[in-house]
């Protein structure tokens, strides 16, 4: 039996507002279409998880736009990240994530590294107690009176600043999910 890797799908912008409707049981039917196995949703935002014995996340990111594409018809931006990086996005992080309440910390997942530069402008003093630290392909955001009133996150969400770059976020509870339901799936 060859080895199989666990990984966590993100998908960018779906089922909100009612456009763009992707079915969780549809992704899941889709995802089992490709050959994935151990294939569950997570919510009804674009969290799926699977195993596959490919390595490449670009290469299985692409495959999956491409099949959301085909039976959709719309595009929708991917990420996929195995378990050990998000592993790492939960021991990696610069705030005291135990200590606080999900929708007060926020992780945005990048399709790439973000160089510190293109956040070199921004005021952050002027949005304290907000704050946000990069990580590996990732934004940590602590908006201690949660996203939806979050000026920070606001600043952050220009699309000049991460221009052509895939950007996707979720709230510390999904992120700690993410990495629990990778970690039980991954048998390497």
């Amino acid at each position: 039996m060859a080895n199989t890797y666990a990984y966590a799908l993100l998908l960018r912008g779906i089922n909100v507002g009612g456009h763009r409707k992707v079915p969780m049981a549809d992704l899941r039917a889709l995802l089992t279409e490709l050959g994935h196995g151990g294939v569950r949703s997570y919510l009804q935002s674009g969290n799926a998880v699977f195993t596959s014995p490919e390595r490449d996340e670009r290469q299985l990111a692409t495959a999956i736009e491409r099949a959301i594409e085909g039976h959709f018809g719309f595009t929708v931006d991917c990420l996929v990240r195995g378990a050990p990086y998000l592993r790492a996005i939960v021991d990696d992080c610069p705030f005291p994530a135990a200590e606080l309440e999900g929708r007060q910390l926020h992780v945005t997942y990048f399709s790439e590294r973000v160089d510190p530069e293109r956040l070199a402008g921004m005021d952050t003093a002027a949005h304290l107690p907000e704050q946000f630290r990069l990580g590996d392909r990732a934004l940590y955001l602590y908006a201690p009176d949660g996203l939806g009133r979050s000026k920070l996150a606001e600043q952050l969400a220009r699309p000049s600043l991460f221009k052509g770059i895939v950007a996707t976020s979720r709230n510390w509870n999904t992120v700690l999910k993410l990495a629990e339901m990778t970690a039980a799936s991954d048998t390497v």
